[in-house]
């Protein structure tokens, strides 16, 4: 499956891009997806614990599954701090 994903803010600034197209294996949940990245963008290693993720527009945990033609973005933190 493919999914669409978009950086954003400091992310952005880090890995010098917009977005990405991603292809994963069925079944695949936002946390492969970051394991997938952060393979692929080691900056991301550091970042990641901090990382809130979106699915269509919409917070998702790292459990969320995701589908064919999903977006993700990836959100830094606004003001600091670490997500709990």
């Amino acid at each position: 499956m493919n999914v669409r994903v978009r950086f954003f803010a400091s992310i952005r600034q880090k890995l010098r891009r917009d977005d990405l197209e991603c292809s994963l294996a069925a079944g695949a949940t936002v946390h492969d997806l970051l394991d997938h990245l952060c393979r692929d963008f080691p900056a991301l290693v550091d970042m990641r614990r901090s990382v809130s993720t979106a699915v269509n527009r919409e917070y998702a945990d790292a459990d969320h599954v995701l589908a064919d033609g999903d977006e993700v973005a990836l959100i830094p933190p606004v003001s600091g701090g670490r997500r709990v």
